[in-house]
């Protein structure tokens, strides 16, 4: 039932109200107002160490990031409309962008419950979004950490950032859902911020 919710949603925020954008390519200018709201930038924030499995049960560390100049995380939920809409579009972003050493990587924040425990619904319901949505980059199950704190300071989804091949999170995130031109746009914008050392 939440994949049928309203496609004009651009973000979920539970107990909360949701932020309302149109979604549509017409209206890009107005989705980037609500969907690009760039939080304060994080540069120079290590995100250190962790260690955690994808939904397929696949160990990954903190070296996912060290093949690639710059991995896009896309943190969302199952129930979120706007995170299952945008999926199609990272993956299509992932697959263009690769040859620029651009990643994507997804976390299913509801894949796990309240206490840190494998939710089996939650993680099931993300291995058939997977497969439906054709997504191939790695969706990712929070760790006890919750990637060192990171996690913890997100209050709405999906919320969007960036991290270096060095670990580090840099430039700005990002709140809210967005087409895949509308993220190419602002990819392209953090990878030559990084290059040139903003």
């Amino acid at each position: 039932a939440g994949i049928l919710c309203l496609s004009i949603l651009s973000g979920c925020a539970p107990e909360k109200s949701s932020a309302v954008s149109s979604n549509s390519d017409s209206s890009q200018q107005a989705q980037k107002e609500v969907s690009g709201t760039p939080s304060d930038a994080s540069s120079d924030r290590i995100l250190g160490e962790f260690t955690t499995q994808d939904i397929n049960g696949q160990t990954y560390t903190q070296d996912i990031f060290k093949d690639y100049e710059l991995t896009m995380v896309n943190v969302f939920t199952t129930w979120c409309s706007p995170c299952v809409s945008e999926i199609p579009d990272l993956e299509k972003l992932r697959r263009s962008m690769k040859d620029q050493g651009v990643h994507v990587v997804g976390i299913v924040l509801d894949a796990v419950d309240e206490k840190g425990e494998i939710d089996q619904e939650g993680l099931e319901k993300a291995k058939l979004l997977a497969e439906q949505t054709g997504a191939e980059y790695p969706f990712l199950i929070p760790d006890k950490t919750l990637l060192n704190g990171r996690l913890a300071e997100i209050d709405s989804v999906p919320e969007t950032f960036f991290v270096d091949k060095n670990g580090n999170i840099v430039g700005e995130n990002y709140s809210g859902s967005g087409s895949f031109e509308y993220w190419t746009e602002i990819v392209q914008k953090e990878l030559s911020n990084l290059k040139a050392g903003a």
